[in-house]
């Protein structure tokens, strides 16, 4: 039967690079895991096994730690976006350069004297990235996994369908968990506009997730998610999408009746599994959304 090629990339992923700068006695650090994958004309490496278009993946991986040196890491978006140039307009055959970035956070810990060059791993947090260039638009979608947030008051749930198979007891006053995957695309696509303080968005756009999740007295998790879109929305004017994601990390009251014991919202059972799963996209007014469903695939 007769085939073609469809759509493929190739490249080097995963390659972990820690860039230290050091200012005197103050030392600061980056942590990034960078995902590089390239695409164009490269149908005939596939059919023949000529390599004549393709670009080493080991060559990729010795450009990031290049990078790191010659650019610093000033934010993982703008380190993507040098690599992402770089790929597409100085070889001819890659037509498209798809940058994936991990960023892991340290907290400095500040010690007696005036050496400031120990960190510690803050949460489990990660901050990503992905950067996408075609040698005339640029698409850049930033975000976070990882961000575990709970109210231990202030949440509700009830007044739902009920049908045969409903034993879920409604609940006037519950904990609400989280652990968080976001991800917002910004508007910046070409070289003519401004380009954002990346650093800076990424810090007030993970504020406002934060705040808005404690803010909101929640009668449903949907309704603690739209908050949290719209206040990015509303206050970063360079975002033009937000994607979330949010199980439901279940906390269920402790029966200890049979112990003689009155259990009054102070014990709980932390369930892993199964769990509720709330996902929407909330959209700047006349945007489309471009962020895929499944985060996994960012």
């Amino acid at each position: 039967m007769p085939t073609i090629l469809g759509q493929n990339q190739y490249g080097k992923a995963e390659n972990r690079v820690v860039r230290i700068t050091r200012d005197g006695a103050t030392h600061h650090i980056k942590d990034l895991s960078v995902s590089v994958s390239l695409s164009g004309d490269m149908d005939e490496v596939h059919y023949s096994g000529s390599n004549a278009n393709v670009l080493p993946t080991d060559t990729t991986k010795n450009t990031v730690y290049a990078f790191a040196k010659e650019y610093g890491i000033e934010s993982a978006e703008q380190f993507g976006i040098h690599l992402a140039r770089h790929f597409v307009t100085s070889q001819e055959p890659i037509h498209r350069a798809r940058i994936r970035i991990e960023e892991y956070a340290w907290e400095r810990i500040e010690v007696p004297g005036e050496a400031r060059h120990s960190f510690a791993r803050r949460g489990q947090e990660t901050r990503l990235a992905q950067i996408t260039y075609d040698g005339e638009r640029w698409e850049v979608v930033s975000g976070l996994k990882d961000l575990v947030v709970l109210n231990s008051t202030d949440s509700e749930f009830w007044g739902y369908v009920k049908d045969t198979y409903t034993t879920l007891p409604e609940a006037y006053d519950r904990i609400l968990a989280t652990e968080v995957s976001a991800r917002w695309r910004f508007d910046w696509t070409d070289d003519e506009q401004a380009t954002p303080d990346w650093e800076t968005s990424y810090e007030q756009t993970r504020g406002h997730l934060l705040q808005a999740f404690a803010d909101t007295y929640s009668l449903s998790l949907q309704q603690t998610l739209y908050q949290m879109g719209s206040r990015v929305i509303d206050n970063r004017a360079e975002i033009d999408e937000v994607r979330l994601s949010l199980p439901n990390k279940h906390h269920f009251l402790v029966d200890l009746e049979p112990f003689g014991l009155k259990n009054k919202n102070e014990v709980y059972y932390a369930a892993d599994r199964p769990y509720g799963l709330i996902e929407a996209t909330v959209l700047r007014e006349g945007r489309e959304a471009r962020i895929p469903a499944d985060l996994t695939n960012l």
